[in-house]
């Protein structure tokens, strides 16, 4: 019996350990994430001027199409905050609920910024054009990606819960997912004002 009992504490213990050692594992990703996107934004900043006779921001960007992208992932940052509410209330239908509306607006921002890309390189303002078009599209594409990964990350996660419900594991990977969302929701607060507004001024 007692050996039983140590058994379990040990078992425990070491999914304790693992289970820190993964919220670790993702904190250092998000600090290599923020650097990765500072190394992004420096070149963004200093490229921008280097137009080379091509179209510069102002001539790109469209007000009402960055707005409505801005307003759409605060709208699914704040959804992914009633997500994790409704996950510590123990509430699988709502958490899984509100999971599907973040994926859904998820899903139409990068819509939104899909149809934006294909409308400048239509327009002849492509990735190769200028240093500033070049920085802009690594920048912004990065973001994406990012957005990208995690609505793949979010369905798979939709998914789990729906098998297996409310537990120690899928908590922490919705706390996860839930941290890397408001995190790319900071990014583009940034991508919005150095990018899109100083772009339009």
């Amino acid at each position: 019996m007692e050996h039983a009992v140590s058994h379990h504490d040990h078992h425990d213990h070491h999914e304790e350990h693992d289970a820190s050692l993964k919220i670790l594992g993702f904190w250092i990703f998000l600090v290599t994430d923020c650097i990765l996107f500072g190394t992004l934004f420096a070149t963004y900043v200093v490229l921008r001027t280097h137009t080379d006779g091509g179209p510069i921001g102002k001539e790109l960007f469209e007000v009402p199409g960055f707005v409505a992208e801005t307003f759409i992932l605060l709208t699914s940052s704040f959804t992914s905050g009633l997500a994790t509410l409704a996950m510590h209330k123990g509430n699988k239908k709502a958490l899984i609920g509100w999971l599907v509306i973040t994926a859904i607006l998820g899903l139409a921002f990068v819509g939104l910024e899909v149809s934006e890309f294909t409308k400048m390189v239509g327009e002849g303002a492509t990735i190769s054009r200028s240093g500033f078009l070049s920085a802009f599209f690594v920048l912004v594409g990065t973001h994406g990606c990012h957005v990208s990964l995690g609505l793949v990350w979010m369905v798979g996660l939709i998914f789990q819960l729906n098998k297996r419900g409310i537990t120690g594991v899928t908590k922490r990977k919705i706390t996860i997912i839930s941290l890397y969302w408001h995190f790319l929701d900071a990014v583009w607060i940034f991508l919005f004002t150095v990018v899109y507004l100083m772009g339009v001024m």
